[in-house]
């Protein structure tokens, strides 16, 4: 039994799944949104916002850790200079996730998730 299963494993083993959600996170930044399907939007709303918190702390741990786990360190650099001040008086919720139409191909839900 899975008893208080919390996250979505899109049929992929943890490394790849980490990895590909360290690149949406790498890209979303990067680019300001993602167009993706929307249970990885969701799915990643959560590591956007852990992001963005650890930005908002502006310390060395802090900047270590984002180090880690983005994998472009001139997005990390843009993360705690521009993209972080900017949410200092917000409490949560620095992302939005948009629901665009069906995917043609696979007809599959898709989404796109921002920042705010």
């Amino acid at each position: 039994m899975k008893h208080r299963m919390q996250r979505r494993r899109f049929d992929m083993p943890t490394g790849q799944r980490m990895s590909m959600l360290r690149n949406l996170t790498t890209d979303v930044f990067k680019y300001g949104y993602v167009k993706t399907t929307e249970a990885r939007a969701k799915e990643l709303r959560r590591l956007v916002d852990q992001m963005v918190t650890l930005g908002k702390k502006d310390d060395f741990t802090s900047k270590k850790q984002a180090a880690g786990f983005i994998y472009d360190k001139a997005v990390v650099k843009k993360l705690f200079a521009e993209i972080a001040p900017k949410y200092i008086d917000r409490q949560g919720g620095y992302t939005r996730v948009i629901k665009l139409p069906n995917r043609k191909g696979d007809d599959s839900k898709m989404a796109r998730i921002e920042l705010v």
